[in-house]
This record gives structure tokens, C-alpha cells and sequence, in this order.
């Protein structure tokens, strides 16, 4: 037996060895997997090395899409293509991720990452004035599905028509920059845009009706622009839109009759504009309808009563507007109302007593108005608004003495006479001057007295 196994031990090595080398190419794949095509990798370290100096990205991270080699801020994926991994993601100007060196420009190298999905510069281009730029060699980030540049103040010029490149994009946020001009035709072509967010920018001229084309669109926000004109009437076509920010800009004309389209809508801000007229009708259709801003505009007409049967508004906002006339007490059925803002108006007569049961208010301001009589709300109302309650400039306004106890909203205490008419308190001043008219009158009485004791009796 011995001698047999001795004879079987040179078999046993060929064998050893045979296992070793066919072991080798399982090891070179599986290093060959974990990483990036050597075009890609040099792309991502030119992109790295123009935007941060936190640390030397070639030498520190060799191999970025390796878990033991990779960095906050990166994401990548292994493509069951070619097997290799890919970024897909970049995050840039806020910790943890990396940071933004003061010359940093827009890399347009980042197009031509084949597989990134989405790109954040958030407070990179402080100082260096850059323009949103695309290679002049093909784009290859077709995937791209999220560019967001956000609060970059040197980041100018209009947004190029080449956006449209970008067939997959589906949120595109540039807001916080200096970005003027137009928007581009060729952007209303992005058929998979869900949100758009142009917000604090110089955007100038009017909104095209191909607006309505953003089929998919679920939130739009250009506020804090300089577009003018009327809101085109396309913006009804937008079925899918949940929040429509278009405050503080200078639009003019109505609110187009095609809102009432807007089924989804729980966010509608106009505030801070220059609209008048009348609301549409189907105003009453926005059934979704949570927040309504449309503080600063001329409107000069009645308060809706149509926003009464809006039952899921929260936040109602129409102050410095001209709104004259009363205030529906229908508005009451607005059981889930917490904020009521109507201030700096020409409202007139009372307030409702049928707002002492708001359950959810948290905030009303009703100042700078012209209403009168007493004012209906509890001590438990008041207390539970405390700050958040302002009735001031009412001239005609005044609280009930137990109500009013440690209360201050800027309206006065008052009280009724035989007449049940309201008397209002008088002002230091006044109360001074009947103070001094008081003595004076007693002091002519008792001289008229002394003289008639002097010279009759």
C-alpha cells in the first residue's frame, strides 16, 4: 500500500496545479468587476480633481466604485452588460459629500458619464462665474434622470437648448442661481419631466403654452422670477400636477378658467403678483386643494364665498389684495383650516361668531382692516392662538372684559351702556384732560359758593 500511494503523489501535484490556473481567471474577473472602464474612471477623476481639493481622489480612491475605496457622495452599479461598474450618482457642496474648491466651474464632462443617473451641485460655483455647458463630443449620459444645481450664485446665462438631450430626465432643479433669459423651447420636449423647480432666478418674458405639454408633471415652481404676461391657459392641461408655485413675478390678467382642470392640486401659490378679476368658477372643483397663497395682488372684488366649499384647505392666504365687503361666515365650514391670513384689506362688519369654533386655527390675522363690533372669540380661543392672533388697526373692534384678561391682540376692552352701544376706552390723554376738567369745575364751585355765603348770608 505504501508504495502505491507514493506513486500517486505526482499525480496529486499536476492536479494541485492544474485547480490553481484554472482558479486564475475566476480572480481576474472578479477584480475586473468591481472596476470601471479606464475611460469612464479617467473622466470621473478629471471631473473630481476640477471641483474639490479635499483630498487627492487618484491616490485616496484608486478604485471609487469598490466599497473599500469609495466616497460619500458616489453611487455606482454594476451594468449586467459589460459586468463592470458604473457611476450613478454624484453629489457635490454639502457635508458629508465632498466640497466645492472657489474655483470650481461647471464640469460639462459629467454628460459623459454613461450611466450617471443623478448629479447634485448644491453651493459649489460661489466665485467663478460659469454657464451651464454641454461636451462638444457626444453626450453619453442618456440616463440621466436628475440634475439638480441649487444655490450656485455665480452659476449664469440662460439654460442651453441642449437639455432636450436629456430624453430620461424627470427632475430638473436649477433653483437659487443667477440663471436669466428665457426658458428654451426645446425644454417642453423633456416628455418624462415630473418636477421642474426654475425658483429665485431672472427668468424674463412670458410662459409659452407649450407649458402644457409637461403631461407628467407633478410639481412646478418659477417662483421668484420676472415672467409677465397672463398664465397661459395650457397650464390646465397638466392633470397630474400637485404643487403650482408661480408667486412673486409679474403676471397679470385672471386665473385662467382651465385651473379647474387641476384635480390633483394641494399647493397653489400666486402670491406677490399683479392679478385682478374675478376667480373662476371652477374654483370649487379643486376638491385636493390644501394651501391657497394669493397674498399681493390687486384683486378689488368681495371675498369668494366658493372657497368655503374647498373642505381641505389648511392655509388660506389673501392679505394686502383690496378684498372689501364682509367676511363669509361660510367660511367656517372649514373645519381643517389652521391658517387664515386677511390682513391689510378694506374688509368691513363683524367677525363672524362662527370662527369661535375653529378647532384647528393655530394662526389668524385680520389686522389693518375696517371691522367693528365685539370681538366673538373665548379666552380658551385666545389662549390657544396667543401671538398668532392679530385684530390690530380695527378701530371699531373691542373685547369683552373677561375674555380680554392677559390678553393683548391690539384691539381695546370694552363695554356697553343702557343703550347696549359699544363704549370704547378712553386714551391716557383723553382720560387726562377729563381728570383736569373734573377739578376745574369743582374749584369755580367752590368759589361761587364762598361768594354767595360772603355777600348773602
Amino acid at each position: 500500500m505504501y508504495p502505491f500511494s507514493l506513486s500517486l503523489f505526482p499525480l496529486l501535484l499536476l492536479l494541485m496545479f492544474i485547480f490553481s490556473f484554472l482558479s486564475i481567471p475566476s480572480i481576474s474577473t472578479n477584480q475586473h468587476a468591481n472596476n470601471m472602464e479606464s475611460q469612464e474612471l479617467e473622466t470621473l477623476f478629471k471631473i473630481m480633481e476640477s471641483m474639490s481639493s479635499d483630498q487627492n481622489w487618484r491616490i485616496s480612491h484608486p478604485n471609487p466604485c469598490k466599497q473599500t475605496s469609495s466616497w460619500l457622495g458616489i453611487e455606482c452599479k454594476k451594468s449586467n452588460i459589460d459586468n463592470m461598474f458604473h457611476v450613478t450618482r454624484l453629489d457635490f457642496g454639502t457635508n458629508p459629500n465632498p466640497t466645492c474648491k472657489n474655483t470650481s466651474t461647471f464640469p460639462s464632462q459629467i454628460f459623459q458619464l454613461p450611466n450617471l443617473e443623478s448629479i447634485f451641485f448644491i453651493q459649489c460655483f460661489k466665485y467663478i462665474k460659469t454657464r451651464i455647458t454641454f461636451p462638444k463630443t457626444r453626450i453619453l449620459s442618456l440616463s440621466l434622470q436628475q440634475l439638480s444645481l441649487r444655490s450656485n450664485p455665480s452659476l449664469f446665462g440662460s439654460i442651453p437648448p441642449q437639455i432636450s438631450l436629456l430624453k430620461s430626465l424627470q427632475i430638473l432643479t436649477l433653483s437659487q442661481n443667477n440663471l436669466f433669459g428665457q426658458i428654451p423651447l426645446e425644454i417642453f420636449t423633456l416628455s418624462s419631466l415630473v418636477h421642474l423647480d426654475l425658483s429665485y432666478n431672472k427668468f424674463t418674458s412670458k410662459i409659452h403654452d407649450q407649458i402644457g405639454n409637461f403631461k407628467n408633471l407633478v410639481g412646478l415652481d418659477l417662483s421668484y422670477n420676472n415672467f409677465i404676461g397672463s398664465i397661459p391657459n395650457t397650464i390646465g392641461q397638466l392633470g397630474t400636477l400637485q404643487k403650482l408655485d408661480l408667486s412673486s413675478n409679474s403676471f397679470t390678467g385672471k386665473i385662467p378658467e382651465s385651473i379647474e382642470n387641476l384635480h390633483s392640486l394641494i399647493f397653489l401659490a400666486l402670491s406677490n403678483n399683479k392679478l385682478s378679476g374675478n376667480f373662476p368658477k371652477g374654483l370649487i372643483k379643486l376638491q385636493s386643494l390644501q394651501y391657497f397663497l394669493m397674498d399681493d395682488n390687486p384683486m378689488f372684488i368681495p371675498l369668494p364665498v366658493e372657497f368655503s366649499q374647498l373642505k381641505k384647505l389648511q392655509e388660506l392666504r389673501l392679505a394686502s389684495s383690496g378684498y372689501s365687503g364682509k367676511i363669509p361666515s361660510s367660511y367656517s365650514k372649514l373645519l381643517n383650516l389652521s391658517t387664515l391670513s386677511l390682513q391689510n384689506n378694506r374688509l368691513t362688519g363683524e367677525i363672524p361668531v362662527e370662527f369661535s369654533s375653529f378647532s384647528h386655527m393655530y394662526h389668524l390675522n385680520l389686522s389693518r382692516n375696517f371691522l367693528d363690533g365685539v370681538v366673538p372669540f373665548n379666552s380658551s380661543f385666545l389662549k390657544r392662538l396667543g401671538r398668532n392672533l392679530d385684530l390690530s388697526g380695527n378701530p371699531g373692534l373691542c373685547f369683552n372684559p373677561p375674555e380680554a384678561n392677559g390678553v393683548y391682540v391690539g384691539v381695546n376692552i370694552c363695554g356697553r351702556n343702557k343703550n347696549s352701544s359699544i363704549i370704547m376706552p378712553l386714551k391716557k390723554s383723553e382720560a387726562s384732560y377729563g381728570v383736569m376738567k373734573s377739578f376745574f369745575l369743582m374749584f369755580v364751585f367752590c368759589i361761587m359758593a364762598l361768594y354767595y355765603l360772603f355777600f348773602f348770608v
